[in-house]
């Protein structure tokens, strides 16, 4: 509600650090709440968190995706014989008769086996079926690999037995994923705290705070406990989006004064503009090696006082100058040009920055 109404564009943790970190701090608030296993949170310093994804349905196919490039990965290590497209084709998960019908429908856009169980007189999955189906499939050639529980499902607000479930999934290294869009909210409540045991075998933990907790539809949080399993299998950033502090952080991604720009790099020969300039992005580099150009973004950055992005048009590295502020003026725009301009003379060598403060 807060990113909302500030307007944030928070795509990535340099576009509006607050945004992640309101989110990281929030979903370990709502986390605590649950009383979730410690790898679950952020404060745990350990591998896991959570992350605020738009629906259920969301949520569960993110899940199902990455644990087949898990499950992929992982049977390739062992197998480099087995192409991707072998081992697809071998790949099941597994859900009950009672299942939102968004497990079933993530099986169809990933093209994977879903195999519904039937479940017991209290419409609950229990571990020694899912036990028998894993066995079935196995001598049928089959890969199992995903299971998922239900806590509170749409028919008829049935729960899985997802202690015995997530023994199973353990013995048989499958990805445990719980959907408890419905009735997770209830959890915080210490009378109904039962019905998460067995939450510690989950590898990810979903619920829907926009059904219990005031919250504006559509909004699912999602815990996992390895943030490299999600992150990794949709993991394609182009270099504009390259960050320095990438390994440190959380990411979960006017027109006047731009040819003002562009003239302060024209008038300096050491600079070249590399594109036309026609809206507020204006693309430059040194006249000098790649090597040289990484190095100024690099002093550019470690002062922090202006943000650039780096990439690449047809092999050729650039650095881009996006004026995008409303309330920017002519006074911002020298001011970057002096950032800039103060690591070209560190990085060729030149000036120093008190010559430079006479030259403005």
């Amino acid at each position: 509600m807060l990113s909302g109404a500030f307007g944030i564009i928070g795509f990535s943790w340099s576009a509006c650090p607050v945004s992640t970190d309101l989110e990281i701090i929030m979903l370990d608030w709502l986390g605590k709440m649950l009383q979730l296993p410690q790898d679950f949170l952020f404060s745990s310093n350990g591998k896991g968190g959570g992350v605020i994804q738009g629906s259920a349905s969301e949520s569960t196919l993110l899940a199902l995706i990455c644990a087949r490039e898990k499950a992929i990965s992982s049977f390739q290590a062992i197998d480099k014989g087995w192409s991707r497209s072998m081992i697809m084709n071998k790949l099941v998960y597994y859900a009950s008769t009672e299942a939102h019908s968004s497990v079933e429908k993530a099986g169809l856009l990933s093209g994977l086996t879903c195999h519904l169980l039937p479940t017991d007189a209290a419409f609950s999955l229990e571990g020694d079926v899912l036990q028998a189906a894993i066995d079935k499939d196995r001598t049928q050639g089959k890969i199992p690999f995903f299971v998922v529980g239900t806590l509170g499902s749409t028919n008829s607000c049935a729960f899985d037995n997802i202690e015995k479930l997530g023994e199973v999934c353990k013995k048989e290294n499958l990805w445990f994923h719980i959907d408890a869009a419905y009735a997770g909210a209830a959890c915080i409540c210490p009378e109904f705290r039962y019905l998460l045991n067995g939450v510690e075998y989950a590898d990810s933990f979903i619920l829907c705070p926009s059904k219990w907790m005031l919250v504006n539809y559509d909004c699912c949080a999602m815990w996992i406990k390895d943030r490299e399993d999600i992150v990794k299998p949709c993991y394609i950033t182009p270099a504009y989006l390259n960050e320095d502090v990438q390994e440190q952080t959380v990411d979960y991604r006017h027109i006047s004064l731009a040819h003002e720009f562009e003239n302060l790099v024209r008038n300096d020969h050491r600079f070249e503009i590399a594109l036309p300039v026609v809206l507020g992005v204006v693309c430059f580099r040194l006249k000098g090696s790649d090597t040289q150009n990484e190095e100024m973004l690099r002093v550019i950055r470690e002062r922090g006082n202006i943000a650039l992005k780096s990439s690449r048009i047809r092999s050729l590295y650039i650095i881009r100058f996006v004026v995008c502020g409303k309330d920017t003026e002519s006074e911002d725009i020298l001011f970057a040009w002096r950032e800039i301009c103060l690591a070209a003379n560190k990085i060729l060598n030149s000036k120093d920055e008190a010559d430079l403060r006479e030259q403005f």
